[in-house]
């Protein structure tokens, strides 16, 4: 990944130095969530408002912790669905703080998706606008150089139109999806001599779910893909679920090559959907010092087609 964990280094100030001289940054700063087969409208805006529920989903990540400066993520977003015109869609709003050493990234977004019933399946197409927020705290570098017009030594902050769409195709066993984050290529000017470029990224997923010959158990499969054509990670999750009642527990593996392994323990708890993840690094970094990841998520059933009272109650989370 480019550019996300140069600040985690103890000499991160003078890389971002040796970057502001030249007066732009490419930068592509996405997180990995370890729940990105419940958060896929963090990826991909055709998944808001997939099934007849109103989705509310938090998460807070921890990346590379013991290390100073290491990321700090908040995300909050809500989807749902509605009938209109004949047709089904589904509409969500997101927001992501995205904290990095001297850099803050933030990022409000709208969402939309048509769907449609297809070969025995749903295809949605969607689309994103938002509004991107970025932040460098010049002010707190500690450098041996000084003078130069080219080094933000105070704090500058720029925003900047930020243009997403995607493609989903699911079936009540599986699923499979692309998309494209930051289309337009955004650039947010930081001040008046620096410009920080955002590159596209595209993302394709899929999931399989097995239904074991125990009626309260099943595997969840699920993998998802992103490159922004230059670098690239995939993460690979199994999970075995069991459902009865109002009781739900999981807990699975999700295997990233040459970047991490990763825990997931999770349940529902009085209606509430509570998740946990540890990322192990495989690359030499110690098994201390992984990422950390709090899901909460909750879901209440709707009526799209009836005139009557919504009727709300808990479910499940795929």
């Amino acid at each position: 990944m480019i550019l996300r964990y140069y600040d985690v280094y103890k000499n991160y100030a003078i890389a971002l130095l040796m970057m502001f001289a030249s007066c732009k940054i490419w930068a592509q700063n996405e997180i990995s969530f370890s729940h990105y087969w419940t958060m896929e409208p963090s990826f991909n805006p055709a998944t808001v408002g997939k099934e007849a529920k109103l989705n509310v989903v938090a998460a807070y990540a921890i990346q590379m912790a013991g290390f100073e400066h290491n990321p700090h993520t908040m995300y909050a977003a809500a989807d749902m669905p509605f009938y209109a015109l004949g047709a089904s869609h589904g509409v969500g709003i997101q927001f992501l703080n995205d904290a990095i050493g001297l850099f803050t990234h933030k990022r409000l977004s709208l969402q939309y998706a048509y769907q449609r019933q297809m070969s025995g399946g749903k295809v949605c197409a969607g689309i994103q606008t938002g509004m991107l927020s970025e932040n460098f705290d010049g002010s707190k570098l500690d450098v041996d150089i000084s003078g130069d017009p080219a080094f933000a030594t105070t704090s500058v902050n720029g925003t900047a139109i930020d243009l997403s769409a995607g493609l989903y195709y699911q079936t009540r066993s599986w699923y499979v999806g692309v998309s494209a984050l930051h289309l337009n290529s955004p650039k947010v000017e930081l001040g008046e001599a620096n410009e920080l470029e955002i590159s596209s990224i595209y993302y394709l997923t899929g999931g399989y779910n097995i239904q074991l010959s125990h009626p309260f158990l099943s595997i969840h499969t699920s993998v998802l893909g992103r490159t922004d054509g230059t670098t690239w990670r995939a993460d690979v999750t199994g999970r075995l679920k069991y459902e009865h009642d109002r009781k739900l527990m999981y807990a699975g593996l999700t295997y990233s090559p040459t970047n991490s392994v990763t825990v997931l323990v999770g349940g529902r708890f009085r209606g509430v959907y509570i998740g946990y993840g540890y990322e192990v690094y495989t690359s030499g970094i110690h098994v201390g010092n992984g990422s950390h990841e709090l899901f909460v998520g909750y879901q209440t059933e709707m009526n799209l087609y009836k005139k009557s009272k919504n009727l709300h109650k808990s479910v499940r989370i795929l």
